[in-house]
């Protein structure tokens, strides 16, 4: 198994987010070279509701502890603060994910929490990992969302 059989994994699940109607973000959680826990963003009214945080939320209810050390994520966007501080938090080996988020990433766009020295853990980073296809889906869905609001009138 490798990172792109991996993000292709958290891509189905951002495919399933999509046709929910929620933003599609995916991820899977790695552990011994299997999945182990999956993810994807939820539209309600919990701000952390983010698919990082729900894969991460489940292999440790799975696990039953909160390190995760020696587990992979893999996620279609970039990690915002918030879900790379919870990945070094957990004590995950790496991030792997697939498009940049240059307004919100926090794992080498705006911020780099995940390799910053002055905390006590960092994981190993890999970005970029089949980039297009995790950009594309989140691109049509913003354009359909722009389309639909384009015709009630709401944003």
């Amino acid at each position: 198994m490798d990172d792109v059989y991996f993000m292709s994994q958290a891509l189905l699940e951002a495919e399933g987010a999509f046709l929910r109607g929620d933003v599609p973000v995916g991820a899977v959680l790695v552990r011994e070279g299997q999945i182990f826990s999956r993810g994807s963003n939820v539209k309600t009214t919990d701000p952390t509701a983010h698919a990082e945080i729900q894969a991460i939320r489940e292999a440790a209810g799975r696990m039953g502890r909160w390190s995760l050390e020696g587990c992979d994520l893999y996620v279609t966007l970039e990690p915002c603060a918030m879900c790379a501080g919870a990945a070094v938090n957990a004590r995950l080996r790496s991030i792997v994910f697939g498009a940049w988020d240059p307004r919100a990433g926090a794992v080498g766009s705006l911020y780099d929490i995940p390799r910053d020295a002055r905390l006590n853990h960092r994981c190993r980073v890999r970005g970029g990992v089949l980039a297009n296809l995790c950009a594309d889906i989140l691109r049509k869905y913003f354009e359909r969302r722009r389309k639909l609001a384009g015709k009630d009138g709401k944003n």
